[in-house]
């Protein structure tokens, strides 16, 4: 659906104007249908995005100053946010041997278990997938990229 239907906007003040609201727009957009799919499993987004992180880094650990660096959203209190984890048992902190100021950050079984659980559930490519061709996500990335740069 146009961005004019979805937000009754009949007219923008600029080409520009409407792409900004439009990136936003499809941004929430796509983050509500992430919030949805994770609430029963009672993670955020947030909780989610450094859940991959620390799979990414398995079997190795990681310091919060890592995981806040390569955040997606780097919005919130990451020690609430690594707080709760912990709390849920998806993850594991302690002291770093070699700098008792370091804190290690590693994944548990459990958090890798419902995190291979999750890419069964819901696949999140497949949002993309069903709207655009690989031609266009390519594209789309491009111009994201520039976008940023």
């Amino acid at each position: 659906m146009k961005l004019e239907e979805e937000i009754k906007q009949k007219k923008f003040k600029s080409e520009w104007k409407k792409a900004t609201i439009n990136i936003i727009y499809t941004g929430n957009w796509l983050t509500d249908i992430i919030v949805a799919h994770l609430k029963p499993y009672k993670i955020t987004e947030q909780h989610f995005n450094i859940l991959r992180i620390l799979r990414g880094k398995h079997p190795n650990v990681s310091f919060p100053s890592e995981i806040k660096e390569v955040l997606i959203n780097k919005k919130g209190d990451l020690t609430r946010l690594l707080d709760k984890l912990v709390k849920m048992e998806l993850v594991h902190r302690d002291v770093n041997a070699e700098n008792r100021r370091m804190v290690n950050i590693s994944i548990t079984q459990k958090g890798l278990d419902l995190l291979s659980e999750l890419d069964d559930a819901f696949n999140t490519e497949e949002i993309i997938k069903e709207k655009l061709s690989e031609k266009e996500t390519e594209q789309l990335n491009v111009l994201l990229d520039k976008l940023r740069g």
